[in-house]
């Protein structure tokens, strides 16, 4: 399968991956696998920008609407079953087109990094967690610097949960996270053309997320909330972890007013907008493309040309 062409586009939130996914799909005779993390839960769908049947416009879609809620979701996961996906679409004639904003789920796949997947030990996990919330994210990480200095350069101390993973690995044996992800590399599982959709200016981003906002709850966001609250959303392992449902949980506990809910969601979505634009900056091999109507005619000229390619 190394010599597979996929085809996957990058980018912040709102910066208009979904359109030129299924733009690129009807042209280049291509389906679509999702690389966001949480539109693979049913139920989430306005909450997670989900593309509707019609805006799908016919376009398979790959790895939407396949676990309940209350199911574990992992990078490992996901790039087992996008793998199968690739696949599948490749194996019909088709072109797989990834599409998402996960990107450490989409660089692990398309890079071949293999991470070490011994199962990690909940109670420790759980004594990590109350670390961090006893002592904060600082001290945590912290430990991590101790154990392996190299991973904790790399990984911020607010992010407690890859925190946590990286002190897992370092704990559990000579290998550390650092080392691992240096040495265990495998050839790369299939060719792919990186395209990254980079919107005019921060601040054009941050109105188009806004309004993102603003259609959401007008579109009955906040009744999806609650409908998956009422669904045990708060207790799941990874689906609670969504941006655009958690902001609610005070609003429905009466903790805050509504407006102050949906601000902050706007708040959330702007800053996980700016990680991911960090996150996809370290990233090699990175076409840019505008994400404006020109962009999609420039990247519709690379990807043509780019599949002629031996």
């Amino acid at each position: 399968m190394k010599d597979t062409k996929v085809i996957v586009i990058l980018g912040p939130t709102a910066s208009g991956k979904t359109g030129l996914g299924i733009r690129l799909a009807k042209s280049l005779n291509g389906e679509i696998i999702s690389g966001d993390s949480m539109q693979v839960y049913r139920g989430m769908d306005i909450g997670t920008a989900k593309p509707t049947h019609a805006e799908t416009e016919g376009i398979p879609h790959h790895l939407i609407d396949i676990l309940d809620i209350k199911e574990k979701f992992s990078v490992a996961d996901f790039c087992l079953l996008a793998t199968e996906a690739v696949r599948d679409i490749s194996s019909r004639g088709k072109t797989p087109i990834i599409v998402g904003g996960t990107g450490m789920y989409i660089e692990t796949l398309v890079s071949g990094r293999l991470y070490e997947t011994e199962s990690a030990d909940e109670e420790k996990r759980r004594e990590y967690e109350a670390y961090a919330r006893e002592n904060g994210a600082d001290a945590l990480h912290a430990i991590l610097r101790d154990l392996d200095p190299v991973s904790a350069e790399k990984i911020h101390p607010n992010n407690v949960k890859r925190v946590i993973r990286a002190i897992e690995i370092a704990s559990s044996g000579d290998k550390t996270k650092s080392r691992l992800e240096e040495t265990n590399l495998a050839e790369k599982p299939f060719r792919s053309l990186m395209l990254y959709l980079t919107p005019p200016s921060r601040e054009v981003m941050y109105e188009r997320i806004n309004r993102r906002v603003d259609i959401m709850m007008e579109e009955g966001l906040l009744d999806e909330v609650k409908s998956l609250d009422k669904m045990g959303l708060r207790e799941t392992p990874t689906a609670s972890q969504a941006i655009g449902y958690k902001e609610f949980f005070p609003y429905l506990d009466g903790e805050c007013t509504l407006e102050e809910s949906v601000e902050k969601l706007k708040q959330h979505t702007r800053n996980y907008a700016k990680r991911q634009t960090t996150y996809f900056g370290h990233m090699t091999e990175l076409i840019f493309v505008s994400a404006d109507e020109n962009g999609g005619d420039t990247a519709q000229r690379i990807c043509e040309q780019w599949l002629k390619t031996l």
